[in-house]
């Protein structure tokens, strides 16, 4: 059905927020799933209806006329209210909500969200699921984007104004290094400075944390690898080119690799994360923390149970939240 030029839509209003916040609409076509051609036929009607010229199409990246600007605002607040009143009918009869759109990090994607999904099913049995896995960073950016209604990530730093937070896990990173490489009876941080660093990339949030804690500590350790991949990581580990270190979760989904690797608590500072389901506030009700109390058990039958019967120090540095 093509939209009526003159009308204002709730789906011309996306298109606009979209394209306002990406600066292009082929990026905007990519993140509503679009075609570029409908994403521009939107911005015309859209136009049209409002009777002024939004955008300047043929700035790089495309900007806002003053018009634009104004309309910026009350779109926002035309989407907020719009998901809001969607969630309040969805949430009466929980079998009403048609569409579900969930990011998870990749930790997760192989044991634990697969049985998310399963029970999320079962509930809402008339809806479709969308599953977006990928870095926590990421992932947070497409929240904030509304590209997602719900979040499984790593917190970075304290939350948006407009975000509610439910904590499921905390962890301490640890040290990951070539079995029987150190000497567990002598100095630890002295081997490990002998050792490359096999490190996460800076690119990533999770780096740059690392990074952080280590200039913290006065720690200048030399690197070879950068990497953005916990399997390739604990690859090159297990091939014993060098050292890193992860988080728990890494180890989990690295699991073919435990029998070649060591893993030790940091021998200095401890440093921690926490993950979350993460969703904008008021907007689904009690839905998020429903999922968070879904997803506490599942964690600890198929991450926490096993990693502490692989490495009983475990118990101290992975716990739920």
């Amino acid at each position: 059905m093509v939209d009526s030029p003159g009308r204002i839509t709730l789906w011309g209003v996306e298109v606009f927020v979209a394209t306002a916040e990406e600066g292009s609409i082929s990026a905007a076509a990519r993140r509503l799933g679009a075609s570029p051609s409908a994403i521009s036929q939107q911005l015309t009607n859209l136009e049209t209806a409002m009777g002024a010229t939004l955008l300047h199409r043929n700035a790089r990246p495309m900007a806002l006329t003053p018009a634009g600007e104004l309309f910026r605002r009350r779109a926002s607040a035309i989407l907020n209210e719009a998901a809001q009143a969607r969630a309040e009918l969805a949430m009466a009869d929980m079998t009403a909500l048609t569409r579900f759109r969930l990011g998870a990090i990749e930790d997760f994607e192989a044991d634990v969200t697969p049985r998310l999904l399963i029970g999320l099913a079962e509930r809402l049995k008339g809806s479709q699921f969308l599953l977006e896995t990928g870095a926590s960073h990421h992932l947070h950016d497409q929240l904030d984007a509304r590209a997602l209604d719900v979040i499984i990530a790593a917190e970075m730093g304290p939350p948006a104004d407009w975000a509610e937070v439910h904590p499921i896990l905390t962890e301490g990173f640890v040290a990951v290094l070539p079995k029987g490489r150190v000497d567990p009876g002598a100095d630890l941080m002295a081997q490990l400075q002998t050792l490359p660093l096999v490190q996460v990339t800076t690119r990533h949030y999770m780096g740059r944390l690392l990074a952080a804690h280590l200039a913290r500590q006065g720690l200048h350790l030399p690197h070879r690898f950068e990497l953005d991949s916990y399997h390739a990581i604990l690859a090159l580990v297990a091939q014993g080119v060098g050292w890193s270190i992860l988080p728990p979760l890494a180890l989990m989904r690295g699991r073919r690799f435990a029998g070649a690797l060591d893993v030790v608590q940091l021998p200095f500072a401890p440093l921690t994360r926490t993950i979350a389901v993460t969703a904008r506030r008021d907007i689904l009700q009690d839905m998020p923390e429903q999922l968070a109390a879904q997803l506490k058990p599942i964690v600890a039958e198929v991450i926490l149970d096993p990693a502490v019967a692989a490495y009983p120090f475990m118990r101290d540095v992975l716990q739920l939240a």
